[in-house]
């Protein structure tokens, strides 16, 4: 899993962004049952979450603005 910067999630769009975290956070429930958690890395998972979540949120705060 590579790390996800947020200048790769703003070039997503709204549908390519909920897809991605769907995909991250089965990549997190998979990472927390895996026996061997050093290959895991559930952190950056987990901020990978955060950082799409943030640029979803913030993406329908502007359009409701607007």
């Amino acid at each position: 899993m590579a790390i996800l910067r947020f200048k790769d999630v703003k070039k997503m769009d709204n549908k390519q962004a909920e897809d991605k975290l769907k995909d991250l956070e089965f990549e997190l429930i998979k990472a927390n049952v895996t026996a061997n958690k050093a290959n895991a890395k559930p952190k950056e998972i987990k901020r990978a979450i955060a950082r799409l979540k943030t640029y979803i949120f913030n993406s329908k705060e502007l359009k409701v603005k607007k």
